[in-house]
């Protein structure tokens, strides 16, 4: 028998490992897109890129892990149906509860070590990755112009393009486009000078000896200015740290904390190690296939039943934040509702097989 349960065991962890790897690398691709695109806006140092991507891992996880381990036993339990294994172990009188011990055994490990990742390590990398944001933002603010390289400010409401720089800080064959309301300004100088303030929030730019040409876009209302001297002010919003988000405040503020989002928070992030220990059990008799039945025909099932169970728990969280459901119920609703809808789901198969048969 231990043979048996270090075989089941080993199955479902390669599957579980790789249904994991492809959803988080999918998962990623979207969040290192997004990383990129606020980098490149705000001008951040790369290695705070590399940095925020990594934080940004370990905040997906908890969202990762449960659907992994559902899809891990489907699929490996599923192999065993299709190629008869199953059936043979059953022929030699395993039952349903020993195959439930290794998998029992893995959703208790994989439980616990997502109940530390989003009760510690997931807040932890939340405010690692706020904190970083601001720093970089500040330190991209406080950069001067650099020759050969786009630089935006405000929010792309003013972009500068130098050529060269002379050896005293002075730049050369300058381009600037601004926004003002309806308004393109786009100047054209042979020299410029780029100062920062003590702050870093007000940048000014003095262009010399060019031209100005502005008016509205698809309209002839356009007029040509010859300048020796301009001074263009650009004032960057306050990079200030507001209030904290609740997915960085610690776990141990959360369980004294009265406010209704940051209850809703706890529960949530109590609710997804117990969605990881719930959805594995349901995966045992879900994973069960009948004859000539293809290994996967249950995978859809499994993929339904999760997004069931996360829009729940996710609109339970809503509801208890804003004041819809009591927050002594918490999420624990949604766990029972889950399990209901599994068992009537799977029961649906066998009643309708038993009432043809009758028939």
């Amino acid at each position: 028998m231990r043979r048996l349960d270090r075989y089941i065991l080993r199955e479902v962890v390669l599957s579980w490992l790789a249904v994991t790897s492809v959803l988080l690398i999918i998962l990623l691709t979207n969040q290192v897109a997004a990383v990129l695109e606020r980098a490149a806006d705000n001008q951040y140092p790369r290695s705070a890129v590399l940095t925020l991507i990594g934080l940004s891992t370990v905040q997906n996880l908890p969202i990762v892990v449960p659907i992994g381990l559902l899809l891990g036993v489907v699929l490996a339990l599923g192999r065993l149906y299709h190629e008869s294994e199953m059936t043979a172990a059953q022929a030699c009188g395993v039952g349903l509860g020993r195959i439930y011990v290794p998998i029992t055994g893995l959703a208790l490990v994989v439980t616990a070590l997502l109940a530390w990742l989003t009760l510690d390590l997931a807040p932890q990398a939340s405010a690692h990755a706020y904190a970083l944001r601001s720093e970089a933002l500040r330190s991209g603010q406080f950069s001067p112009v650099v020759p050969g390289h786009f630089r935006s400010f405000g929010g792309g409401g003013v972009v500068i393009y130098a050529e060269r720089a002379a050896p005293d800080g002075t730049l050369e064959r300058v381009f600037i486009e601004r926004t003002r309301g309806e308004v393109l300004e786009v100047a054209l100088a042979q020299r410029a000078r780029h100062d920062i303030s003590a702050d870093g929030m007000l940048h000014t730019i003095t262009l010399f000896d060019g031209e100005r040409y502005e008016g509205i876009p698809g309209t002839s209302r356009f007029r040509i200015v010859r300048f020796a001297e301009q001074v263009v002010p650009v004032r960057l919003p306050d990079v200030a740290p507001g209030r904290q988000r609740v997915e960085a405040v610690p776990t141990k503020r959360l369980w004294s904390s009265g406010k209704l989002a940051e209850r809703a928070e706890l529960h949530w992030r109590v609710a997804l190690p117990l969605m990881a220990i719930t959805l594995t059990l349901l995966a045992v008799p879900l994973s069960r296939l009948r004859p000539r039945q293809g290994r996967y025909a249950r995978v859809w099932l499994a993929v339904l039943i999760y997004f069931l169970y996360s829009n729940l728990a996710s609109a339970g969280r809503v509801w208890i934040e804003r004041g819809v459901l009591p927050e002594w119920l918490g999420l624990w609703w949604v766990h029972v509702v889950l399990v209901a809808i599994g068992m009537i789901v799977m029961a649906v198969p066998r009643v309708t097989a038993r009432l043809r048969y009758r028939g």
